[in-house]
């Protein structure tokens, strides 16, 4: 397959793909299904001779949103990027301990990465509609690769479109430019395209960070409807906001200079914020550092 123009496309597989990753691997399939769970264990991942996390362990629930928080550069990135094998895509990453997907590791050998990201999609922190297409081609660009055809997929498109608070609108003008649309319609519209292929697990990497605050509520708004059929996992730096959204909060530091990132505490959002059992979270969600 001709690499995409940007990465949050490289989960949907050709069906030719999809069949011969299937064929080497009887663990991890394509198939379209409920809300997965995911365990993260005894992680460690790095680039090189650089370690970026270390023995991370974590319980990623279904039809639930689970924030990821902590000071830049503890590794909350790298971590999410494991979550769907996107990692590993890097120069000299690498990745050791389990991470399962209802009970597959989906590092081990015979699955295949790609089928991992159709079934774990992608939402990157800035808005990346590909600017020479529609608003609609835009959404349909992972079908059309699965379908290796420019078939219509109408249906498809509007129940994206609505899933991400988008349809009403756009629904007038889909053969406009997708880069015409504002900042957070540009997100929304990047929800719209890694929700069209039906992942189980949608992977948010601060996906407010560039936008103004009425765009915030909306995204906001899109992922609290989204957990009734999606388990989600966002990085985001504001802590009201993982308070807002989260069912489940995991705070990641480094707590020595040198050291990788570690995960300190991990629990329901309100005991995080209200009564963490490590002072060192008490301490970032105060406010104290960070």
């Amino acid at each position: 397959m001709t690499p995409p123009e940007r990465p949050d496309v490289i989960d949907v597989p050709s069906e030719t793909e999809a069949a011969d990753g299937a064929s080497g691997s009887t663990t991890l399939t394509a198939t379209i299904g409920p809300a997965r769970r995911m365990d993260v264990i005894d992680v460690t991942a790095g680039f090189g001779g650089k370690t970026i996390i270390a023995n991370i362990g974590l319980k990623v629930e279904p039809n639930s949103v689970t924030a990821l928080i902590g000071p830049s550069g503890c590794g909350k990135s790298t971590l999410l990027r494991c979550l769907n094998a996107m990692h590993g895509t890097a120069k000299n990453a690498w990745v050791r301990g389990q991470i399962l997907l209802d009970g597959v590791d989906i590092n081990a050998g015979g699955v295949d990465p790609v089928l991992v990201r159709r079934r774990v999609g992608m939402v990157f922190q800035r808005p990346n509609p590909f600017p020479t297409m529609s608003i609609y081609d835009n959404v349909a660009a992972g079908l059309r690769l699965t379908a290796g055809g420019r078939g219509r997929h109408d249906e498809t498109v509007e129940r994206a479109l609505r899933q991400a608070d988008l349809w009403n609108e756009v629904k007038d003008r889909l053969r406009s430019m997708g880069g015409a649309l504002s900042g957070g319609q540009q997100q929304r519209l990047c929800i719209a395209r890694a929700l069209a292929v039906e992942p189980e697990v949608v992977l948010m990497d601060e996906p407010c960070s560039a936008l103004d605050p009425i765009s915030t509520s909306k995204i906001e708004e899109t992922i609290l409807s989204l957990r009734e059929r999606y388990t989600i996992v966002i990085v985001t730096h504001n802590m009201q906001q993982a308070a807002r959204v989260s069912d489940t909060t995991a705070f990641m530091t480094i707590l020595e200079a040198g050291r990788p990132g570690e995960l300190v505490e991990a629990g329901p959002t309100s005991a995080i914020f209200d009564q963490p059992t490590n002072e060192v979270t008490g301490a970032y969600v105060s406010g104290q550092f960070g």
